[in-house]
């Protein structure tokens, strides 16, 4: 998994899945842009690569807007000179508010889908002439087991995260001729800020879960939903990501990989 010297770009990289792929790649090597829309978190874990001794700066994004997103792949053009790997991390999984509502709204759609893939387009545009000009480029996609069947979490989140696999095999197909990879991974059951959310909307369900804390409830979902009966970490996906990232993975493009301790088997 050596990335040395490489620069590596990663979007919401300021927490949970982000801040373990910045990590897990300065550990292999990289030096490494931590992207988010708090600066103060980037902030943050671009400090603690600083610390594994790889360079590392912060920049705020907010990948909803093509401007921001320019201007920030433009700052990292202009310090490095080049972007090796783009991992498009950041995400979210409705419009805010939405742990109590009980059906998604049109602004959860529009939340998901602006971020989730219309968001991963824009970065992944802005990276990619460059990666073009220079025939090299490791592009890595973050989407979830969410995208792969139907989940009782969000409709929306699932069908955006199916929409980030499909347009992974879009750009695969449309990059390859310029040797770069592009494919994407589907975390499993994580216990991030992210899914305690999910916990604590599942547990308005009184019938179901009632009585339950959010932890138990995430518990729970990891005996009954995986085979390795062991929840995921946010280094599993880092590993991932370092491997896909670097030059062993040279002939793997437009494939998405689960790192879900075989809850889904494709």
């Amino acid at each position: 998994m050596d990335v040395t010297g490489k620069v590596a770009l990663v979007t919401g990289g300021g927490r949970g899945i982000g801040r373990a792929i910045c990590l897990t790649l300065a550990e292999n090597g990289a030096d490494v842009v931590v992207a988010d829309v708090n600066l103060e978190d980037a902030k943050s874990v671009a400090s603690e690569v600083a610390d594994n001794g790889r360079q590392s700066i912060a920049e705020p994004v907010d990948v909803t807007d093509k401007g921001s997103v320019e201007r920030m792949v433009g700052q990292v053009i202009e310090r490095f000179g080049r972007i090796d790997i783009l991992v498009n991390n950041a995400g979210v999984i409705a419009a805010s508010g939405w742990e109590q509502r009980e059906k998604p709204t049109d602004e959860d759609w529009d939340a998901t889908f602006e971020v989730n893939v219309k968001g991963m387009a824009r970065v992944t545009n802005a990276v990619a002439p460059h990666m073009k000009e220079r025939r090299y480029g490791k592009i890595v996609n973050i989407s979830s087991i969410a995208g792969r069947l139907g989940t009782m979490t969000s409709a929306p989140y699932g069908a955006s995260k199916a929409g980030a696999i499909n347009l992974t095999q879009h750009t695969a197909l449309e990059l390859a001729p310029f040797d770069i990879n592009v494919n994407a991974i589907c975390p499993g059951l994580l216990w991030t800020p992210m899914w305690e959310r999910i916990a604590v909307h599942w547990s308005l369900d009184q019938e179901r879960f009632g009585g339950n804390t959010p932890r138990e409830i995430f518990d729970s979902a990891v005996e009954e939903r995986i085979p390795l009966g062991r929840e995921q970490t946010p280094e599993d996906i880092g590993y991932a990501v370092a491997f896909l990232a670097s030059d062993r993975a040279r002939n793997i493009t437009g494939q998405t990989l689960n790192v879900s301790g075989g809850s889904h088997m494709h």
